[in-house]
C-alpha cells in the first residue's frame, strides 16, 4: 500500500510539474542543476520577419493555452478566465468566462470552447462570445477541445476522452484506457479528421476512435515502455499526431517517432527519438523537436535523417511549424527562431516579451501566431 501511495503522489507531481520541462531528469532532485541553455550565436538574417500585430490576453501561469485559428480569426484564453477573438489584429470581443481556466482554446465557425481546473467545459458563440452551454468532464481540462463532425471532444487530466454534442453540450460517449502508475502532463488535445478521432495515450499508444460512438477502430504502437524503474518506463504521447495524405505520424517521450496508415493503423516505419513537444509535416519531410531541443528533418517516406539543428540545446523548444519555406520554433526566453527548410540553418530570429513559449505555434494566412506564458499574442509575418 505504501508503495502504491508513493507512486500516486509521484505521478501527481510529474503530471503537475512537467509543463515546460524537457526531461525527467529535470524533476529528479538527485540529478543536480538543469543543463545550461545554449547561448544564442549571432546570425545573418536572410529572411524578412516582423510583428504585424500584438495583443495581450492574460497570463497562463502553470497552464498551457494554445490559440485557435479559424479563417482569419484568432481565439485566445488565459488562466484568469479571459477569452478573446482577434481578427486581423483587432479585438472583436473579449469576455470573462466567469471561472479560472486551465485548457483551451478549441474553436470553429460557431463555437469557442475552453476548460477549467475543475472539469467545467464552457462553450461560447464565436460571433459575439455569448455563453451557449456548459458541461462537466471527469477531471481538470488541460488541453484544447477538438471540434468537428457535430461534436466537441475533450481530454481530461485522467486521460479520458469524452464527446459532447456541439449544439447543447450533452455527453455522447467517453473512452478511457488503463494508465500506468506514472504519466506525463498532457496539454495537447485530440484530433478530429473525417471519420476518425485520434489521440495519444500513456504507454505509447496512438488510438483511432469513431466520432459517432467512441468505438476503438485501431491502435498503433508508437513506443514500448522499457526500463527497470517507473521513471524509465514512462513512454507517453504528449503531442498531437500529424497527417499527410494516407499517413498519420506521432512521437513519444522516451520512445519513437512512427508513421502509420491512416485507414487501418498499419506501421509504415519507426525510429528511436524522444519528444514531449511534437512534430509537423510539410511536403516530403517530417520535422521533430526532440527532448534536448534539437530540431530534426526526416524523410517522410522512410524516416531517414535529412538534417539536424542542435544549436538550441536545452532551450525548451516548441514543436516545429512549417510556413512559406521555413521551419519555425520558439523557446523558453520567448524567442522565435526561423530555420531553412533545406538545411536547418538559422535565417531569422525575433524576440517577443521574454516569457516562455510553451503552446504550439499556429498559422493565420502567412503569419505565425505565438502565445507566450505572460499572455502576449503575436502575429509574425513571414515574407
Amino acid at each position: 500500500m505504501k508503495k502504491y501511495v508513493s507512486l500516486v503522489i509521484l505521478a501527481s507531481a510529474l503530471t503537475f510539474f512537467l509543463a515546460g520541462c524537457t526531461t525527467l531528469d529535470s524533476l529528479n532532485p538527485f540529478v543536480g542543476k538543469r543543463p545550461k541553455l545554449a547561448e544564442l550565436q549571432p546570425i545573418k538574417a536572410t529572411a524578412d520577419v516582423r510583428v504585424v500585430w500584438h495583443e495581450s490576453v492574460g497570463k497562463a501561469d502553470i497552464y498551457t493555452f494554445t490559440p485557435a485559428v479559424v479563417g482569419a480569426s484568432v481565439y485566445a484564453a488565459s488562466k484568469d478566465g479571459s477569452v478573446m477573438r482577434i481578427d486581423d489584429g483587432k479585438v472583436v470581443w473579449k469576455i470573462n468566462a466567469g471561472l479560472p481556466l486551465s485548457g483551451g482554446v478549441g474553436a470553429d465557425q460557431s463555437l469557442v470552447v475552453v476548460g477549467t481546473p475543475k472539469g467545467d467545459l464552457l462553450a461560447f458563440a464565436s460571433a459575439d462570445g455569448k455563453p451557449v452551454w456548459k458541461a462537466k468532464a471527469t477531471s481538470e481540462i488541460l488541453s484544447p477541445p477538438a471540434l468537428g463532425e457535430g461534436i466537441v471532444v475533450v481530454r481530461s487530466g485522467d486521460n479520458q476522452l469524452a464527446a459532447y454534442d456541439a449544439v447543447d453540450g450533452t455527453r455522447k460517449w467517453f473512452f478511457q484506457r488503463p494508465s500506468p502508475a506514472l504519466s506525463l502532463r498532457v496539454t495537447t488535445g485530440p484530433l478530429i479528421e473525417g471519420k476518425f478521432v485520434f489521440s495519444g495515450f500513456p504507454g505509447g499508444k496512438l488510438i483511432a476512435l469513431s466520432p459517432a460512438n467512441g468505438a476503438e477502430l485501431w491502435d498503433g504502437t508508437v513506443a514500448l515502455p522499457k526500463g527497470s524503474t517507473e521513471l524509465d518506463r514512462v513512454a507517453d504521447i504528449t503531442s498531437a499526431p500529424v497527417i499527410s495524405g494516407r499517413a498519420i505520424c506521432a512521437v513519444a517521450f522516451q520512445g519513437r517517432v512512427a508513421c502509420f496508415d491512416l485507414s487501418n493503423g498499419n506501421l509504415a516505419w519507426a525510429r528511436d527519438m524522444s519528444s514531449a513537444v511534437g512534430l509537423a509535416i510539410e511536403s516530403r519531410n517530417l520535422y521533430v523537436t526532440d527532448d534536448k531541443g534539437s530540431v530534426h528533418a526526416l524523410d517522410m517516406a522512410s524516416g531517414a535523417s535529412i538534417w539536424k539543428q542542435d544549436k538550441l540545446s536545452q532551450r525548451r523548444v516548441t514543436a516545429p511549424l512549417p510556413i512559406r519555406g521555413l521551419i519555425v520554433v520558439a523557446d523558453v526566453q520567448g524567442i522565435v527562431h526561423f530555420l531553412s527548410r533545406e538545411d536547418g540553418s538559422f535565417v531569422a530570429r525575433l524576440a517577443t516579451d521574454g516569457s516562455p513559449v510553451v503552446a504550439p505555434l499556429q498559422t493565420v494566412g502567412n503569419k505565425v501566431v505565438v502565445q507566450t506564458s505572460s499572455g502576449g499574442i503575436y502575429a509574425i509575418e513571414v515574407q
